[in-house]
């Protein structure tokens, strides 16, 4: 399928097996438009990757959640097998890609999932105030999109690398490998557009999404992440007003290295 003239990757599964786009329902009267189940069924599941991933990093969580539920995964522009977006995007265009993703999918009110990034993408689309989807649920796995506060640590290392690049700007060369040894492992694995994402990504701080977030929200962390510290997993559960907090052992991907403890705590929840 195409999205803004982007052929997007995507995989749809139910019980365990990759499946075609289901046929659309009617929706039922009173509503916008025809859905992707019938009435009465269990409601679909949108799955959100995280950054320099495809939906195909997560192939065991997905199929156990395809058990229960069709799974929709699509790999957002620039990541998986979709191609990079024409331009650098900032959080809210890719917040419009979910909608029109869900549009054409025809999901009004799937189960939305997220991991980092894809957590990030998420908090901006259900911060909206007439987002077009209503999830009656919401699972986010050590989600991005808070700022922290600096402290003289990072301080001074933004204001070395703002002199460093005054005294290198005459020697582009050696600026570009300044800058390449600087950034993380994510950032130098980025094509030039792709830093220009992230970085546009980077500086945006969803803090006041988090109390205009309506669905029941669980989130799941790693007790020892680095890149999405526990602290923000815990003002998450702090601000929106109908969230649970769920602390696994383990860094970033603790909720896939503990698999089966994840599936009871969603089993649970959903």
């Amino acid at each position: 399928m195409q999205i803004d003239g982007i052929d997007v990757c995507e995989t749809i599964l139910r019980d365990g097996r990759e499946v075609p786009p289901p046929m659309l329902y009617p929706e039922p009267e009173g509503g916008e438009g025809p859905v992707s189940r019938r009435p009465g069924s269990a409601p679909p599941l949108l799955f959100l990757h995280g950054w320099g991933v495809g939906h195909d990093s997560y192939g065991s969580l997905l199929t156990r959640l395809s058990e229960t539920h069709t799974v929709y995964a699509p790999d957002m522009p620039g990541f998986g097998k979709t191609p990079e977006p024409s331009e650098p995007w900032d959080v809210d265009r890719y917040a419009d890609f979910v909608l029109a993703y869900c549009k054409a999918r025809g999901l009004t009110g799937p189960v939305m999932m997220g991991h980092s990034n894809g957590g990030r993408v998420l908090l901006c689309l259900l911060s909206r105030d007439f987002p077009g989807v209503t999830p009656p649920r919401v699972v986010l796995f050590d989600a991005a999109g808070l700022k922290r506060g600096r402290g003289l640590r990072v301080y001074f290392k933004v204001y070395t690398y703002k002199a460093v690049k005054i005294f290198l700007k005459p020697f582009p060369k050696a600026l570009e490998r300044y800058r390449a040894g600087r950034g993380s492992a994510d950032y130098r694995a980025a094509s030039p557009l792709m830093k220009a994402t992230m970085s546009k990504l980077l500086a945006a701080d969803l803090s006041d999404a988090l109390p205009r977030i309506k669905a029941p929200t669980l989130l799941i962390w790693g007790e020892d992440d680095t890149a999405t510290p526990l602290a923000d997993g815990r003002r998450m559960e702090r601000e929106i007003p109908d969230a649970g907090l769920a602390v696994l052992p383990g860094g970033h991907w603790a909720f896939m290295e503990r698999l089966p403890h994840t599936m009871r705590i969603l089993d649970s929840f959903l």
